[in-house]
């Protein structure tokens, strides 16, 4: 690798943020997949209806995009273009996964942040680091 290649300090603090980000999803998934007390607790008999409603496809899409988010997040601190191709897998798995939130009472049963801005912001992320990982690619940083 050429000093010319070397990722610029930005690539590693976005990847960095990115990876944590993903982390976070990866404890939401585990905390609802377990049902821990923690999340138990903070939700309405409503709420824990829908998550037992939840179809189990669904449940796996949430798996599939936190789980892809993260290693391709990994991917992009260890420089591998394998992470555009695993980012792309965690947007189709996450924006499938939000169209069956927007079509369930999931949003009615939520305050506005959890039920609608997060959703969004989740999807905004993941375009966001696809965009990322091909710019990165294209200046030759990732292999």
């Amino acid at each position: 690798m050429t000093e010319s290649n070397k990722p610029a300090i930005w690539f590693w603090i976005v990847s960095i943020i990115a990876l944590l980000w993903n982390l976070m999803g990866v404890n939401a998934y585990i905390q609802q997949a377990y049902r821990t007390e923690a999340v138990m607790s903070q939700m309405t008999p409503e709420q824990i209806a829908l998550l037992d409603a939840r179809p189990a496809w669904v449940t796996a899409l949430f798996a599939i995009a936190v789980f892809a988010g993260a290693l391709g997040c990994l991917l992009l601190l260890l420089k591998k273009k394998l992470a555009t191709p695993v980012l792309i897998l965690s947007f189709l798995a996450a924006t499938i996964q939000q169209i069956w939130w927007f079509t369930s009472e999931g949003p009615a049963l939520m305050d506005q942040f959890s039920g609608t801005i997060m959703p969004i912001m989740i999807i905004i992320f993941c375009v966001f680091l696809i965009w990322f990982s091909k710019k990165s690619a294209s200046k030759g940083w990732l292999s």
